[in-house]
């Protein structure tokens, strides 16, 4: 087996092409964009070099056939919590062989062990976790822009290496032609007719710094309890509106204001994938013209609710359930038939809870695993 550390223009393609190999003949797969992936390695890109580092390996069988490939990251701002410190492993991909993938685990393992790391999360990204984040385990269909999908036998791989659950996401699908139910509809226009302090606003183009700084103090304030939490800076928040733009609809991102400070927020997408699915990884000028063709021909039918937050000072006043209603008040009369609410961890019963009083059902369930080393 030959083991290549990416290091040039021919290896960062060839970490590409693995995924196209493993997935070749599978018709749910929907390749990510290529750039997307580079993006994350390049240090130009991704604000998570400035406090870290990381590596990626392609493997290679005897005659020069790709057989898999994985990332491995520490981020010095989150590494340390406790008497653990953390390093990650993700985008692995691999054959169907176990023997191999063990070997493919070995390598990025051995790559952190030299940076003192006892504790293995994976698979997730060397970012934020809102994008190739947590292994599938359940519901092997269509994958929504920026969630993971993989073949079911990885679980075997990860599970049979020694790594052992440390959350699960949750993701529910809502059947938006159905409308919203009654119940909780009522309970959202209540919430918004006894609270005359507070402000409703979408997503405006014109203010995107603004909107930034509201998403990141909301953002900051609602995830500071979580284990290994770090701050995200509004220069990310600025890459991610700026990301969306050009497929965000207003109507879909809406930010709450209470006594006209930033209390809550709702960041929901149309589903690219189904347009990105027809471009193979490439958008290149012609992939980006076909997109707006297709994107005006009503090709996406399908949201995705990316992410949600409450700042603490403004929790259980219901902000959640009238920005929910806001977003999907608008669905119900668009092209949109399918809303997909993702991720949750198994630990947050207030998102739980809001998805099963919208009559949503469950769709799909990621892992994401630990390994003491």
């Amino acid at each position: 087996m030959q083991i290549i550390e990416v290091k040039s223009k021919k290896d960062a393609n060839d970490f590409l092409e693995v995924a196209r190999v493993v997935y070749k003949s599978d018709p749910v797969w929907v390749c990510p964009l290529d750039q997307e992936i580079n993006n994350i390695f390049d240090p130009k890109e991704n604000v998570f070099f400035q406090n870290g580092s990381a590596t990626r390996w392609v493997f290679k069988d005897d005659q020069g056939n790709l057989i898999g490939r994985i990332a491995a990251f520490i981020n010095e701002s989150k590494a340390n919590f406790g008497d653990k410190r953390i390093g990650g492993i993700g985008f692995f991909e691999c054959i169907n062989d176990k023997t191999i993938a063990f070997k493919i685990f070995d390598i990025a393992k051995a790559w952190l062990v030299e940076r003192k790391v006892n504790t293995i999360q994976g698979p997730i990204n060397f970012g934020e976790n809102d994008s190739f984040w947590g292994l599938l385990v359940e519901g092997f269909t269509h994958p929504s822009n920026g969630m993971v999908y993989n073949p079911p036998h990885y679980r075997d791989f990860f599970e049979s290496y020694g790594f052992k659950k440390k959350m699960e996401q949750l993701t529910n699908h809502l059947n938006i032609t159905d409308g919203l139910p009654e119940r909780f509809v009522k309970i959202a226009k209540y919430a918004i007719s006894k609270k005359p302090n507070l402000t409703l606003r979408p997503l405006n183009a014109d203010r995107f710094d603004e909107c930034a700084e509201d998403f990141m103090a909301i953002y900051n304030a609602a995830w500071a309890s979580h284990e290994n939490f770090t701050p995200i800076k509004k220069e990310y928040v600025k890459e991610t509106f700026k990301k969306v733009k050009p497929f965000y609809d207003p109507n879909y991102i809406w930010f709450a204001y209470v006594d006209g400070q930033p209390a809550s927020f709702v960041l929901v997408l149309p589903d690219v994938n189904q347009i990105l699915k027809h471009f193979k990884g490439k958008l290149n000028l012609w992939n980006k013209l076909r997109f707006v063709l297709l994107k005006k021909r009503k090709t996406i039918t399908r949201l995705r609710v990316w992410a949600m937050g409450t700042h603490p000072k403004f929790q259980n006043m219901g902000l959640e359930s009238v920005l929910v209603y806001k977003c999907f008040e608008g669905a119900m009369k668009s092209q949109y038939v399918e809303g997909e609410l993702s991720w949750v961890g198994d630990f947050n019963d207030k998102m739980i809870a809001i998805h099963k009083a919208l009559g949503a059902v469950p769709g799909k369930k990621h892992i994401t695993y630990e390994l003491a080393i």
